[in-house]
């Protein structure tokens, strides 16, 4: 082979590499922007949490206030 085919080889392989390059730079962009996405949604899946944790506790305590204002009710009667 020539020094012209030797240099035609290396100019392919410099392409690929930059080629190569560029991809791993888009996926290393598409990787942190699907990360990002990952933590606003597990933060709000905190918040929801927390709320129907809220919400739960709400609903058990007008259980028992409601179950003891029954039971007042029936000893009174």
């Amino acid at each position: 082979m020539n020094k012209g085919e030797y240099q035609d080889i290396l100019n392919e392989y410099k392409d690929q590499i930059r080629i190569l390059k560029d991809q791993i730079s888009e996926l290393e962009s598409t990787n942190k922007n699907k990360d990002a996405s990952l933590k606003r949604t597990l933060q709000k899946l905190e918040y929801v949490t927390d709320d129907l944790d809220k919400a739960n506790k709400q609903i058990q305590d007008l259980k028992d206030k409601y179950e003891k204002e029954d039971k007042s009710k029936d000893e009174n009667k």
